[in-house]
């Protein structure tokens, strides 16, 4: 490949396509901090089996570089993590809604390889607990089952994404966030903990409770995902500790329903009522395209994943 991309710019050179600097290769590793030092199409190691790494080709890259969507979020910048991190997966991230759009050449193509989803399809995103169809376990199957976990990631349509959004816009998701959950009636019920306040004691609850999350990995790291830390984030959760919302970790919602024993029926429920609270206040991002909207390419359609603990 690197071959390849001198050979390109030889070309350019010669066709008078301006100075080559700016498009000399840049070898990706962990050196690369900053988005500004992605100046030329990025080269990866033999043997890297990220998708940016596929799909973020020498042309692309001279065709999106110094590119912004309409949150300000460059190109650079949304590969920077798998710029990086040469052992990503993905290597990607979505910097707001309009990236989808914007930068679809790319997107569209990790998209259809991680979901299988094209470009002209469409997705249909149904969290009416009514129409579950989600009969009971028979016994003996119910008694393999410890407890039951679904979780959603969630963004709200007014902002950007967690590589775009700003200290401002994300203290507002805190802010609504807590306005939805003193809302919330019944088994719903609960309190909010901001990170940034939190007390020594409340900390240790969490971390005994499993519910705390830390600040984000390298991969998030890279991706702008980290900025602030810890200000804007925090934890709700109900009284009887079946059910919690992380506030602005890589999503700026992670929904999560939880409790012992097998009925999916009752976590998702639980689930399906919080969230139409949620969106009373502020709508989540989607289209019947994508579905959810999420950061990570990963995450888009439902957004859900559901476990059991046997």
């Amino acid at each position: 490949m690197y071959n390849g991309v001198k050979a390109m710019i030889a070309a350019e050179k010669a066709l008078g396509g301006g100075p080559a600097k700016a498009r000399e290769p840049i070898q990706c590793g962990p050196h690369l901090v900053k988005p500004e030092q992605i100046t030329g199409p990025p080269v990866w190691p033999a043997g890297t089996k990220s998708l940016v790494s596929k799909y973020v080709t020498p042309e692309r890259f001279n065709k999106f570089q110094g590119q912004k969507d309409k949150a300000g979020v460059s190109f650079e910048q949304m590969i920077l993590s798998g710029c990086q991190n040469i052992d990503s997966g993905i290597g990607i991230y979505a910097g707001s809604h309009d990236t989808y759009t914007t930068f679809a050449e790319v997107f569209d193509d990790v998209i259809l390889d991680y979901h299988k989803h094209e470009k002209t399809d469409k997705h249909i995103s149904n969290m009416d607990h009514t129409q579950l169809d989600c009969p009971p376990f028979s016994a003996a199957d119910a008694s393999m089952i410890v407890s039951t976990r679904i979780r959603v990631g969630r963004n709200l349509a007014e902002f950007p994404l967690g590589p775009g959004i700003s200290k401002e816009q994300r203290d507002k998701v805190e802010e609504y966030v807590t306005a939805a959950c003193k809302s919330f009636t019944g088994e719903l019920e609960g309190s909010y903990y901001s990170l940034a306040s939190m007390t020594e004691d409340q900390r240790k609850d969490m971390i005994e409770a499993h519910f705390l999350f830390k600040e984000g990995d390298r991969f998030l790291e890279s991706s702008g995902l980290n900025r602030d830390w810890p200000a804007g984030r925090g934890i709700f959760h109900n009284k009887e500790r079946t059910f919690l919302i992380w506030v602005n970790e890589e999503d700026q919602l992670r929904i999560i329903s939880m409790q012992q024993g097998a009925d999916i029926g009752a976590v998702f429920r639980r689930l399906s009522v919080a969230a139409t609270e949620i969106e009373k206040v502020a709508k989540f991002a989607h289209d019947d395209h994508l579905g959810y909207i999420t950061s990570c390419p990963t995450n888009l359609g439902t957004a859900l994943r559901a476990s059991v603990h046997i």
